[in-house]
């Protein structure tokens, strides 16, 4: 399967969401819930708000993932931020990519935390947070060290939004 094979089916369905691994492995899930979307949504203020371009900000936008061995994944975050501008396209490289945000669903809490950490390191992202849907909304922010990630904070979300963008290496 192919990335244009993905887009296709995305296309063709409204109620999915797509992504496949650098070694082929499918996998499909509901569209996120109204709790998702408000973290990402105030995510993405505070990015703003702090100094980062608009758009150098998005939300659930396509990543080309190279593969250890040559293959090519999909991967959709819940929230991405470059040190650049992006030019339009369904499967965007990962070369400029700053930070990946994935926002755990129930039911996604072995990709989010485990298969798409090792894909994203990989891959060189130098950030990765992952925002559990508990009650604090906890935040664990990982920094890439060598080739795998290191968690340098955890903290509840409401903390996050009162610190400085700059404090996170992100402006």
């Amino acid at each position: 399967m192919t990335l244009d094979d993905l887009t296709a089916m995305m296309a063709a369905d409204d109620n999915h969401r797509y992504e496949i691994s650098p070694d082929g492995v499918l996998s499909t899930k509901p569209p996120p819930g109204y709790n998702h979307a408000i973290i990402a949504t105030r995510l993405m203020v505070w990015l703003a708000q702090g100094g980062v371009p608009a758009d150098h900000i998005a939300q659930a936008v396509g990543l080309r993932i190279p593969g250890r061995d040559g293959g090519v994944g999909g991967r959709i975050p819940d929230l991405i931020v470059w040190s650049r501008a992006q030019a339009d396209g369904v499967w965007l490289p990962v070369a400029d990519v700053l930070l990946v945000v994935e926002i755990v669903s129930p039911g996604s809490e072995g990709i989010d935390t485990v298969t798409k950490r090792s894909e994203y390191a990989a891959a060189g992202i130098g950030q990765y947070w992952v925002v559990d849907q508990d009650s604090a909304q906890t935040v664990t922010m990982n920094r890439l060290e060598d080739d795998q990630y290191v968690a340098r904070a955890t903290t509840p979300l409401a903390w996050l939004l009162n610190t400085s963008v700059d404090e996170h290496g992100l402006s």
